[in-house]
């Protein structure tokens, strides 16, 4: 199978304007992005964006991206219309372009899960240990089966601990939140974008629930590694190198 990863970047965003721009030590975010993504085990890196300036940066570095429409509404979106324009490709991972230290084990853990040809769709989830996290509305929840198929994901805890205080929750049950990477068999990819927003999905705001309630299976895995995302201005002052 051949993979191919796709950054969507674009500068208009809402929190941070510009943000793939921004210098991290001397190095743009979306260049450090790149690179993470160019030592995981992907057969071609590619950043899908509807900026120049951000493809003029991507020339500067010697990237390789692909303009996009700016009509797109999701990262999903937009990496689907890359896989039109890039054929050939059996599985796309959608790299977040906000994560300038992703681990490129993680991209390998979510590509690995499509040695199983039934999977058509895949993620990752981490462990939910402090309540902070648990009780966070920004921060999907996910609830998955015995073969680590997503069952849901709402921006509430889930599921809910019936007889015990909500301080005691993380002592009685494994909760775990959603990373958002994800993967797609070319085909499911070209499916799912051609849907209609879903009930669930306008209620929660999470675009993985159009799927479910398509009734496409979303696989996952377990990963321990922590992801920083720098989604506010003041996200970014939090780094240190």
């Amino acid at each position: 199978m051949k993979f191919l990863g796709i950054i969507p970047a674009r500068f208009a965003s809402t929190r941070f304007p510009g943000k793939p721009l921004v210098d991290i030590g001397g190095k743009t975010m979306i260049q450090r992005v790149y690179e993470q993504a160019l030592k995981s085990d992907l057969d071609k890196v590619v950043v899908a964006t509807d900026d120049e300036r951000i493809a003029t940066e991507i020339k500067r570095f010697g990237g390789d991206f692909i303009l996009t429409s700016s009509n797109h509404q999701s990262g999903t979106d937009r990496c689907a219309e890359v896989a039109q324009k890039l054929p050939g490709f059996d599985v796309v991972i959608n790299i977040q372009g906000d994560e300038p230290f992703i681990n490129p084990a993680q991209i390998s853990l979510v590509s690995s899960c499509f040695k199983d040809e039934n999977v058509e769709l895949a993620t990752l989830i981490k462990e939910i240990n402090e309540d902070s996290e648990l009780f966070s509305t920004n921060i999907p929840k996910v609830v998955i089966n015995s073969n680590q198929q997503a069952i849901y994901f709402s921006r509430h805890p889930i599921p809910f601990i019936r007889g015990a205080e909500k301080e005691n929750w993380l002592k009685t049950h494994q909760f775990y939140k959603h990373i958002g990477i994800y993967g797609y068999k070319t085909t499911a990819l070209l499916e799912i974008t051609k849907l209609s927003p879903s009930s669930l999905e306008l209620a929660e705001s999470l675009e993985q629930l159009r799927w479910l309630e398509n009734g496409y299976k979303i696989k996952t895995k377990i990963t321990t590694i922590e992801t920083i995302a720098i989604d506010t201005p003041e996200d970014l002052q939090k780094i240190i190198l």
